[in-house]
């Protein structure tokens, strides 16, 4: 899944290394946004095995090379056979971007911050410091900006090293307070939420993003955040009809037991017919947007859709969240579909609900893959982040690159304010026009 752009053609590609790759949520996107990875870095062996079965026919690559993706530490990418092999000298990169891991930072753990053995934005800096791609993009829970007292130091730490090496960010007065000191960083560190670009589902993250005073020398512009894909919003009902149908067809006529359904019996299509309905419903509501799925702890058992809140949410739209259904060729009806509430999602429905696209080929077992699911950064944000970055560097395809987004120097977003008490959640909620949430709307949007 895309935004429904074309992917960019430059007559001189943009280069970008991900690093903490994961699954490829974010290197999805940005190659939608017409980057060329020149690497992948990813220590998870189950993640590095998706990448392998994924990126083989990107540019620049092939099934061989994909193959040689393995298993790094990003904190040893400096100085290895893989960094030398590029031959990239300072400033040769056109991004640097990655997802670094997020428990450091998150509201559900303990917020060590950079008291984190976890926290990898030292390694992330050193890299940037050694390399100094013309832009980089760093995503992170929301947890790195919310409440803004809780990191607001370490923040402004990373940003000053960040300017330092010669990245345009503004420079934070420390007698400010916390908030009023996190609007300032808002030019180049902000909340943006899924929902708004595209993704069925809620989904806030931190992103940040800095392009280097060489690379602003040449271009007549400025980097401005994506405000909105200008599209109908995405729901659940638009995004799993096709997936849903599919997997309960077999059992139209059939019981909870794969059998022939007797007079009283519930049977798939009542199923179906049920979770229509109710998802139907929450959309032209206005709620059909999903919760934020959650990939869930290593150190924890099965995966389930979330805390009690989301499971709540999803049993809205007649979604059992209580665990995740087993693939469709291997179904157990009763356990998967005919359950009270409605049928769990399987991994392939939950990446869907990122926004990855149907092709996508995760690989583990159904726990390790729905983990790489859940812990993803969203294609489409991604993408809607990747293109306004090539809208600096490539600024004579400007235009076309962001013909589908509201931008936020448009008449109609007003996403920054001057008011100091202003939170992050007042710029993160939809500044789309208002739409009519008409059935036929709904029915004419693609699965």
């Amino acid at each position: 899944m895309s935004s429904g752009h074309d992917r960019p053609q430059f007559s001189q590609p943009l280069t970008s290394i991900e690093i903490c790759a994961g699954a490829g949520g974010q290197a999805v996107g940005l190659h939608h946004a017409g980057f060329d990875h020149s690497a992948l870095v990813e220590w998870d062996t189950h993640a590095v095995t998706t990448l392998r079965a994924n990126v083989g026919d990107w540019p620049g690559w092939s099934p061989e090379k994909a193959q040689q993706i393995h298993p790094m530490d990003v904190r040893k990418f400096l100085g290895s056979d893989l960094e030398k092999s590029l031959n990239l000298k300072p400033g040769d990169l056109d991004l640097l971007a990655g997802g670094v891991p997020c428990p450091p930072f998150s509201l559900a753990g303990k917020r060590l911050g950079e008291d984190d053995e976890r926290d990898l934005f030292p390694a992330a800096l050193e890299i940037i410091e050694e390399l100094l791609p013309k832009a980089v993009m760093i995503e992170n829970v929301r947890g790195i900006l919310e409440p803004p007292e809780f990191f607001i130091d370490y923040r402004i730490k990373i940003l000053n090293r960040l300017r330092k090496a010669g990245y345009a960010v503004p420079k934070i007065n420390s007698n400010d307070s916390p908030k009023a000191q996190d609007i300032a960083m808002r030019k180049v560190w902000r909340r943006l939420d899924a929902k708004n670009y595209g993704v069925p589902q809620l989904r806030p993250r931190a992103i940040l993003v800095a392009i280097h005073k060489n690379a602003l020398d040449k271009s007549p512009h400025d980097f401005e955040w994506p405000a909105y894909l200008r599209a109908d919003e995405a729901t659940v009902f638009s995004h799993l009809r096709e997936t849903m149908r599919e997997r309960l067809e077999k059992y139209w006529d059939l019981n909870k037991d794969g059998k022939p359904a007797k007079p009283g019996e519930r049977t798939g299509q009542n199923v179906y017919d049920d979770w229509y309905d109710a998802a139907e419903k929450a959309a032209s509501a206005g709620r059909g947007v999903a919760p934020t799925l959650v990939g869930g702890s290593k150190k924890h058992g099965g995966a389930d859709l979330g805390p009690t809140r989301a499971k709540r949410a999803w049993a809205t739209m007649n979604v059992d969240a209580m665990g995740v259904a087993n693939d469709p060729k291997e179904c157990n009806p009763e356990r998967d579909l005919f359950r009270p509430v409605g049928p769990m999602l399987t991994v392939e429905q939950a990446a869907i609900i990122q926004g990855f696209p149907r092709e996508w080929d995760f690989r583990g077992g159904k726990t390790a893959r729905y983990r790489q699911v859940g812990n993803a950064f969203p294609p489409p944000v991604a993408e809607a982040v990747g293109r306004a970055i090539a809208a600096v560097l490539r600024p004579e395809y400007r235009t076309k690159l962001l013909a589908k987004y509201a931008m936020e120097s448009s008449d109609t977003v007003r996403l920054e304010t001057s008011d100091p008490s202003a939170e992050q959640m007042e710029i993160s909620v939809s500044t789309r026009p208002a739409r009519q949430n008409r059935v036929s709307d709904l029915a004419s949007t693609s699965a």
